[in-house]
């Protein structure tokens, strides 16, 4: 960072600290001098308790630090998850007295469930690929196989980059698709993948070694969970972009309860659901049932990035999902780091194509008789909720961080266009051959 151009006051630096183990925090990203606060992820033999904020200190005082917030304010999550377990609850955690290491009985004890295929969509991006590998081949679960699908590439950095990887572990697999989109690339990956689950995640993303354990509890919470996805934390907060973007995803940037989803109980739900954005999780990270994904015809092409949509393509197939009457596991176990947006000029073309496609997403459910009249009765409280939401992210911003200029405004025209651009690429999908199966 230059000296002349230091990190604003409220920048934050990202960590995680396990209760029963560590003795410093650990963040995916280094820490930088002009980060003077650490929002910390809590966790307890791997499962999220929830954040804390410290001040920048010394090691041991920083730990002292952390340690108090958790009393204060995580000692019941603590205490229930060692009743959970087995174990006597604690009146209070030191820099002596730490939680036990995890029993035999502790609900988040890693149990395989078989193989599970790993699914990394990639466009011209090897620059940063190779960090999300990395972190890949140190997952801890026995049993994976991970497909690289090169999507519409450029040139062949990402194929030598891959065949690199797997000349040391032949558990990667290169796979290129031609049709640009991520759809395609996903369907790509659902078709080459030999795993009854696949997980996805993105190039920006690194994921931590329990991250398929995590995933594989959500699937086993119950016998129709179709679907899991999981907490995605920011990985470094340095300006103000990251700042909102973080603010914006709350819902599964920082939400460390799990929950089951289904359409069982409609009544006891939000007006929007099942349609409203961020609840279910993020494309950033989730896994499917290889059988039922297929079933279902696969990733909708006329939606996601690289497509005039630009989004969308998530919340379809979670929606499609639940309306076949599967269930959806949010499982807080299954944690990623996300690098988010690190300039203004990104997070507006970011905020938009979100704009784009929600609104692809609601223009496929109003043209289709199936979900057309449960939609149209939900437009007053969708209205509403749009026009919250730009003050809900605002609430939540770290001091000293506003919102950049003109964000609200971008997502809102993207919005405005997404009926149109949906029908520019619904025409162009049905023109060309699916990559594997889709709707």
């Amino acid at each position: 960072m230059d000296v002349a151009n230091p990190l604003p006051a409220a920048a934050m630096w990202c960590a995680e600290f396990e209760l029963s183990a560590d003795h410093r925090l650990h963040g995916v990203v280094s820490r930088h001098d002009d980060q003077q606060t650490s929002r910390v992820l809590v966790r307890l033999h791997g499962e999220p308790l929830g954040y804390v904020r410290v001040a920048r200190a010394g090691n041991d005082d920083e730990v002292k630090a952390v340690l108090d917030a958790v009393n204060a304010e995580l000692l019941d999550r603590l205490n229930q998850h060692l009743l959970d377990e087995g174990q006597q609850p604690m009146p209070a955690v030191t820099t002596d007295v730490r939680p036990p290491a995890a029993a035999a009985t502790c609900p988040n004890a890693p149990e395989p469930i078989g193989l599970f295929s790993v699914v990394v969509c990639t466009r011209d991006r090897a620059d940063i690929l190779g960090s999300c590998l990395n972190r890949l081949a140190a997952l801890t679960y026995p049993d994976l196989e991970f497909i690289v699908v090169d999507n519409a590439p450029s040139d062949d950095s990402t194929e030598l980059l891959v065949k690199e990887f797997a000349s040391a572990d032949e558990r990667f697999r290169y796979v290129r698709e031609p049709v640009p989109g991520l759809s395609s690339a996903r369907n790509r990956g659902l078709a080459a993948a030999t795993g009854s689950r696949v997980a996805y995640t993105d190039d920006d993303v690194s994921v931590d070694p329990g991250w398929i354990d995590g995933l594989a509890r959500g699937f086993r919470r119950r016998a129709d969970v179709a679907c899991v996805t999981g907490l995605v934390c920011t990985a470094n907060i340095t300006n103000p972009s990251e700042a909102y973007f973080d603010a914006r995803t709350a819902s599964w940037s920082s939400r460390c309860e799990s929950e089951l989803f289904d359409l069982r109980d409609l009544g006891s739900r939000d007006v929007l659901y099942p349609y409203a954005a961020g609840i279910f999780g993020t494309g950033a990270s989730f896994a499917v049932n290889r059988d039922v994904m297929r079933d279902l015809g696969g990733f909708d092409e006329a939606l996601g990035a690289g497509t005039k949509t630009r989004g969308g393509e998530d919340l379809d197939m979670f929606v499609r999902l639940l309306r076949a009457r599967h269930a959806l596991a949010y499982e807080a176990t299954a944690v990623v780091w996300h690098h988010h947006r690190a300039d203004e000029q990104a997070l507006l073309k970011q905020m938009y194509g979100y704009g784009t496609g929600l609104s692809a997403f609601l223009t496929k459910l109003a043209l289709s008789r199936a979900t057309r009249w449960d939609l149209l009765h939900r437009v007053p409280g969708g209205i509403r909720k749009l026009r919250s939401m730009s003050g809900e992210t605002q609430e939540r911003l770290v001091e000293k961080m506003p919102a950049p200029p003109g964000i609200v405004k971008q997502e809102r025209l993207g919005f405005l266009a997404g009926p149109y651009l949906y029908a520019q690429a619904r025409r162009a999908a049905n023109r060309r051959p699916a990559s594997g199966a889709s709707s």
